[in-house]
């Protein structure tokens, strides 16, 4: 959301007179929501001056910086050498399985061994996506038939991640439609199958949002942390898009922290979430 900054502070820079109904529609639409923006504009007006482009932007940023958490830690291999276990969520067009093959190439740059699970069986070219990517970051693939349980191939793939002593095993779920009951009952299943080799798995689930869908990524957190509980978020599409305030939102109302952002779809366009440079460079 640089650009949103960038377009708020031409926008205000340049008039006499502030249109506050025009800031407030830019801050909305920069999904803010309606509670954050309008305690943005209540402070501006409690001031008592006449307000710059500098006054929004600063206290703009303040609030956000205020809302979010912390800087995210990067998940570390277990000390007893088993797999730490990561649930990939999503519905379909976030970049979900994109996000999977990144997050696994962003641990084995930092001397992690990793393995990835091809669950999303339901639709084929997952799979072939997620080999693809296993392929061109050199990194193992544990895949099942054409229309597997989903559950099946968490549980081999854990039990392989367990014989060859994988620090990581990154699950990629099939991408649900979040208001499907029984889909949603399968998450409970794959928790429950990874439970078996190992009461703590998975270790880490996260939910991978689009940040240009502004209210429908809302609404899939809201869902999906109802039917299993989220650690984290992937925000992706962050690249040029003027959103990201999104992520603000869902840790506003639900205090579900971002965990890693994606700016685009190159392997290496993918970083642990730092809060003042969210802020700084992408808010």
């Amino acid at each position: 959301m640089a650009g949103f900054f960038t377009s708020l502070f031409n926008k205000i820079a340049n008039r006499a007179e502030i249109d506050w109904n025009e800031i407030e529609a830019d801050l909305i639409a920069s999904d803010l929501g309606i509670r954050l923006t309008t305690r943005i504009l209540a402070e501006l007006r409690d001031l008592g001056r006449t307000i710059s482009a500098d006054d929004v932007v600063a206290t703009t940023r303040r609030h956000l910086l205020e809302r979010l958490p912390d800087d995210s830690l990067p998940p570390e291999p277990r000390p007893d050498g088993r797999p730490f276990v990561i649930l990939i969520v999503g519905v379909n067009g976030t970049g979900k399985t994109t996000s999977a093959a990144k997050l696994g190439f962003w641990l084995k740059q930092r001397g992690r061994s990793v393995l990835l699970a091809a669950a999303d069986t339901f639709r084929a070219a997952a799979v072939a996506q997620l080999q693809r990517w296993g392929e061109r970051l050199d990194l193992p693939v544990m895949t099942g038939h054409p229309n597997a349980d989903p559950a099946s191939v968490c549980f081999h793939a854990h039990q392989q991640a367990i014989a060859g002593h994988c620090n990581f095993l990154i699950c990629d779920t099939a991408g649900r439609i979040h208001t499907r009951h029984n889909l949603m009952q399968e998450l409970g299943k794959i928790r429950r199958t990874l439970a078996k080799q190992d009461p703590g798995a998975p270790h880490l689930t996260l939910l991978v949002v689009d940040a240009t869908t502004g209210a429908n990524a809302l609404n899939q957190a809201r869902e999906f942390h109802q039917a299993c509980r989220l650690d984290g978020l992937i925000v992706t599409k962050l690249d040029g898009s003027g959103k990201g305030g999104i992520a603000v939102t869902i840790h506003d109302q639900l205090g579900i922290p971002p965990s890693f952002i994606g700016t685009g779809e190159e392997p290496g366009a993918f970083a642990i979430f730092r809060k003042q440079l969210f802020v700084q460079e992408i808010l």
